[in-house]
Formats: structure tokens, C-alpha cells, sequence
């Protein structure tokens, strides 16, 4: 069973019980996440692993089901969730069936620019105001939070979104000004349209396939554009930023650049596109989707 969660003060965050890639290859990655080093799935590592030392003590390894989803085998004195710090926060980690464990690691340098955008405009003597969908675990919306943005979550999970509370809990930030909500993303921008709400800033990292809070399906090649208008209409007359994220096969960073080109014209936006890696120490990395980051001219 996994341990109770510890309580912990904002200045406390800092542990030294990081994520860290050690190595990659045979399709798969080895992952120091805290204390425990985890095997898992890596479809775009086809070259050879580096390190096979490093591979023989294992505390979990996931296996992948044909049907879909899989199974973790750990070691004895594995748990199912500890906690780690990882950008600047304290965050929980779970061996997930489908493979997943709270986090993705190749999100570290949007978390850090979404943070530098924050604080930039807080200097200035501004709170923005900032929407986070398909939010996850709500690192994004923590370290967007801990700069001094006022935050709104959404995710269409409520076991999600009770996680992101944890982490909220584990990071001594509790009490920060989040908004928490379990709705699927359509909906909710719909809703937030017609209550004439503004944001100055907008993160969207929408999975490829996906239902809602009320079994709403998500395709991301359909739905994805109504999303992009309603988010342009949703921005306040001095945004900040459009940050949008995503893993699906085929949507290079060029066609997020595209898709993004036509709600937030180039003349009147910057667009930076680039792939997701996550680095290892060597100095490879394995690509792990795109982004492009939109800021006013």
C-alpha cells in the first residue's frame, strides 16, 4: 500500500529526490523518479541503451497489455506513490496501468517559461489571470501559482484533479488562488464565453482521444479548432501568452504552429515551435511531442 503523504511547508519543497533520465534505448527509458528507478515504454528510442548496468536493479517495470492500458511488476518494497520535488515543487508519483506516473518530464522547460512569463508580468505590478486545460496533475498550474498568478484548473477526471490538490498540499499551496474544476474543456469554455470571463494567459496540452466529465468524447483532430476559437475569445485585451502542447502522433511542431497560425494571426502574435525531448545526462534526448508558444508582438 502506498505510505501516507507527509505534511510539508512551502520551504520544504527541496529534497534532492528528483526525476532524472539515466538512459534510453530497445524502445524503452530508465527513469530515476526519487528514490525508486522505473522501466518503461519509449516508442522513439530505437538506438541501443548506453548503461546495461544500470538496468539490472529495477524497482518497477511496465508492461504493456495488447488490449491497451498494462500492468506494473515491482519489487517487493516498491510503493504505489511517493512523493519528489521536480520544478521547484513537491510532487506525488503513481505506477499508473497505463504506464503513467503523474508528471511528464519533457514539460521541465514549459514550466519554467510559463514561470518567467508569470513573474514578468507581476513585476510589472499585474495578476494575471490564467486557464489551464487538460490540466493533469497541475504541475503547470502550481508554477504558475507559486509566481503569483491567480489560476484555474480544469481536467474532466476528478481522481485527477485530486491529485493536482495534493500536490497543491505537498508544495505548501494550498492556500494559493486556484480555482478547481472537474468539466470537460468544450464545455467549460462554452460557458466561461457566455459569462464574458478573460484570461491573459492560456495552456492547452489536449490528449489525442478522450471523454469528459459527462462522457463528452474528445478527438483532437475534430474538436481541437471550436477549442482554439473559444480560447481566443476567452483571452483579455493584454494577454500574455497561448501555450499549446501535445503528444499525438504526426502533430509536428510545425503543424501545431499552423493550427495555432489560424486563431492567433503571426501578425499580431510570436509564434516559438519546437519539439518536447527529454535529456538524459549524456546528452541525448528522446523526443516526446511538440509545443509552440505564442506571445503578443
Amino acid at each position: 500500500m502506498a505510505r501516507p503523504l507527509p505534511r510539508r511547508t512551502k520551504d520544504e519543497v527541496v529534497s534532492g529526490e528528483t526525476y532524472e533520465l539515466m538512459d534510453s534505448g530497445d524502445g524503452r527509458k530508465l527513469e530515476q523518479v526519487g528514490p525508486h528507478r522505473i522501466e518503461r515504454q519509449a516508442p522513439h528510442a530505437f538506438w541501443k541503451r548506453r548503461h546495461a548496468s544500470a538496468w539490472e536493479d529495477v524497482h518497477a517495470v511496465h508492461q504493456r497489455s495488447d488490449k491497451g492500458g498494462g500492468h506494473w511488476v515491482t519489487q517487493a518494497a516498491t510503493p504505489e506513490s511517493w512523493d519528489i520535488e521536480i520544478a521547484g515543487l513537491r510532487v506525488l508519483t503513481k505506477l499508473t496501468p497505463f504506464g503513467h506516473i503523474g508528471l511528464f518530464a519533457e514539460q521541465q522547460a514549459n514550466w519554467q517559461w510559463l514561470r518567467q512569463q508569470v513573474s514578468a508580468r507581476v513585476a510589472s505590478g499585474k495578476t494575471p489571470n490564467i486557464l489551464n486545460l487538460f490540466a493533469y496533475t497541475g504541475i503547470a498550474s502550481l508554477s504558475c501559482a507559486a509566481e503569483g498568478a491567480a489560476v484555474c484548473h480544469v481536467d474532466a477526471a476528478h481522481g485527477i484533479v485530486d491529485w493536482a490538490r495534493q500536490n497543491a498540499a505537498l508544495s505548501g499551496m494550498h492556500d494559493r488562488p486556484v480555482r478547481w474544476i472537474v468539466e470537460d474543456a468544450v464545455a467549460f469554455c462554452r460557458r466561461e464565453v457566455r459569462r464574458d470571463r478573460r484570461y491573459h494567459g492560456i495552456i492547452l496540452d489536449p490528449p489525442s482521444y478522450g471523454r469528459g466529465a459527462r462522457k463528452e468524447t474528445w478527438k483532437i483532430e475534430e474538436d481541437l479548432p471550436e477549442l482554439l476559437a473559444l480560447c481566443t475569445d476567452l483571452l483579455d485585451d493584454d494577454p500574455l501568452f497561448l501555450h499549446l502542447s501535445c503528444h499525438t502522433p504526426g502533430w509536428s511542431p510545425a503543424v501545431l504552429r499552423n493550427v495555432l497560425q489560424t486563431y492567433a494571426p503571426e501578425s499580431g502574435w510570436a509564434m516559438d515551435a519546437r519539439e518536447m525531448e527529454i535529456g538524459e545526462a549524456t546528452g541525448r534526448s528522446i523526443p516526446a511531442g511538440a509545443v509552440v508558444r505564442a506571445t503578443p508582438r
